[in-house]
């Protein structure tokens, strides 16, 4: 009886996403270490900077509940930082570059869920070589020379803010909200935890498999051309390599908040408070002067306890 017990509890702890024992293992350093870092403003400075990781996130959440995965969005976060800041389209509204970041990654999106949904070819495969593709139609682009100012006007927008908020981490917010009611109101979240749990019995019990593939990936490209459009317009300057080690940290948030593959479940929540790690872990590297090399290995010690998350969780259920 009690190690019945004892495995229910081990069950019940597994379900918790351990980005939320991160998350506050790491508000706990800063308390006892620099409680005066917890501070509104400063905190805002700090989760500002991973809005585009977590708008990423949103879309890497649901084609890894399809048994997915897609790799392409730091190729897309560079095509479009290239558009913007390359001065293709001078004196352009806000209004065409938004739309041209939401084409070029639905495009994106659209090309990724046809291989993959009906062609059938790896989704690591191919996102990877979409994501490789894109860097090197911006490299061949700009000829090896870095791209030219972001429009001020965009800066500017990124810098707003409602009250003490900053408007992109509102914005992030309000996105996560709207897709958590898109899984949890709707049939295509029904059919996003069918497709997940098992593709074949989905088939045979109606659901359109193919289809549910292709829209989470063109979703996932919208969220990535959001995503590209938010962290283009954090910077003064173009970048030929901004947005490159997204899709990574993307899939640790994405596991570290207890979205596994071929599970078919988890929520936005736990991804969110997974991105909110990686921003508290950004403050306290910095409170502790840590440099690029050390921030880089606690990033990948994140990553590699995702992946034991994952591990563990799919031999315990």
């Amino acid at each position: 009886m009690a190690v019945l017990s004892d495995n229910m509890v081990v069950r019940r702890v597994l379900k918790i996403p351990p980005a939320y024992f991160v998350f506050f293992g790491l508000l706990l350093v800063l308390w006892l270490a620099r409680p005066h870092l917890l501070n509104l403003n400063i905190m805002g400075i700090f989760v500002r900077q991973v809005v585009p990781l977590g708008i990423l996130v949103l879309g890497q959440l649901l084609v890894i509940r399809v048994n997915s995965i897609d790799l392409s969005g730091g190729g897309v976060v560079l095509m479009v930082n290239y558009l913007i800041s390359s001065n293709l389209f001078p004196e352009s509204s806000i209004a065409l570059y938004a739309a041209m970041a939401l084409v070029t990654g639905t495009l994106v999106g659209l090309v990724n869920g046809v291989m993959v949904g009906i062609r059938r070819v790896s989704a690591v495969i191919v996102t990877l070589a979409v994501n490789i593709i894109l860097i090197g139609i911006v490299q061949f682009l700009a000829s090896g020379k870095p791209p030219g100012a972001v429009p001020q006007y965009l800066n500017d927008l990124y810098n707003t803010k409602i009250g003490l908020v900053p408007s992109p981490i509102i914005f992030w917010f309000m996105l996560t909200v709207l897709m958590s009611l898109f899984l949890s109101r709707f049939v295509f979240g029904r059919n996003v935890m069918s497709v997940g749990e098992n593709p074949t019995a989905a088939r045979f019990s109606g659901v359109p498999v193919e289809r549910t593939v292709i829209t989470a990936h063109v979703l996932a490209g919208l969220m990535a051309g959001i995503a590209a459009f938010v962290q283009t317009s954090s910077l003064v300057m173009g970048s030929a390599r901004v947005g490159l080690d997204l899709p990574i940290l993307a899939v640790a948030a994405t596991i570290l908040g207890g979205v596994v593959f071929g599970k078919g479940e988890g929520g936005v929540w736990g991804p969110f408070f997974g991105v909110l790690s990686f921003a508290l872990l950004f403050v306290v590297m910095t409170t502790f002067d840590i440099g690029e090399p050390g921030k880089l290995i606690a990033q990948g010690l994140i990553i590699l306890m995702a992946a034991i998350f994952y591990g563990i969780r799919t031999a315990k259920s």
